[in-house]
């Protein structure tokens, strides 16, 4: 049986005039990796940014491992184990990777010095867990390719002790090795137990470690299936459909 992590409930959200979500109902489990999909505007950006404290949900409840809870900041996501990785990354391109695993919560001594090389060994061991192979932790990030950026991000938040990483749009623009490296890394978390929400355009790309394929369309969710019982073909023709109006 699945395990429940978080639940959302009648979840919807506006923006004046404008209706973002409306009425989303979606239960991502324990070890599971849902792959989050739909076209522009169809509200997969409000709704991570809701499950990770950006933005509170104006209507609905959020249930956690069980327990009713209410995001009003991305601290408390974190706090409970939700990890974001942008799109963007929010990597320091000229700090190194021990820094940037530790970026804004470095550890330091009773002096207020950063202790670096706890951070440089800690890194290696949560980038070699992840089974990202890197020389030195003092590489600087923009020596390193677009997969292993991509890994560094997914490291601090698996450093942190995630039990869910969302991925906003992981492989877009990589090469098809850096592909491929970034879904081994999924695949490698959801052993770990933790759940991903992987958001992207690429249907082929998440079909290959997603267990749920989660479609939005216009702020609600038309469709959830799971990969082994449909197949991208169907997925994109839904969400071709769902773009004129013509979901059946």
């Amino acid at each position: 049986m699945a395990e429940e992590l978080l639940r959302m409930e009648h979840i919807s959200k506006r923006f004046g005039k404008i209706t973002a979500l409306h009425d989303i109902n979606l239960t991502f489990n324990k070890a599971e990796v849902v792959g989050l999909v739909g076209d522009n505007g169809a509200g997969k950006s409000t709704l991570i940014k809701i499950i990770s404290g950006y933005h509170p949900a104006e209507e609905g409840n959020l249930y956690w491992e069980g327990k009713k809870v209410r995001f009003s900041m991305p601290k408390h996501a974190r706090n409970l184990g939700i990890e974001t990785v942008y799109q963007e990354q929010a990597l320091a391109p000229d700090l190194t990777i021990a820094r940037n695993v530790f970026m804004g919560r470095e550890p330091s001594a009773a002096v207020g010095l950063m202790k670096e090389k706890e951070m440089e060994k800690e890194s290696m061991k949560v980038l070699e867990n992840l089974g990202l192979r890197i020389k030195s932790p003092d590489q600087l990030v923009k020596k390193l390719s677009g997969g292993q950026r991509q890994g560094v991000a997914i490291a601090r938040a698996l450093y942190f002790e995630a039990k869910m990483v969302i991925l906003d749009e992981p492989t877009i623009a990589l090469s098809v090795k850096e592909v491929q490296e970034v879904l081994e890394f999924v695949s490698r978390m959801k052993e770990k137990g933790i759940s991903v929400i992987f958001i992207t355009h690429n249907l082929h790309h998440v079909f290959s470690v997603a267990d749920k394929i989660a479609i939005l369309a216009h702020g609600e969710l038309i469709e959830e299936c799971n990969t082994h019982d449909s197949c991208v073909e169907d997925v994109s023709e839904t969400i071709v459909k769902s773009t004129m109006g013509k979901v059946v």
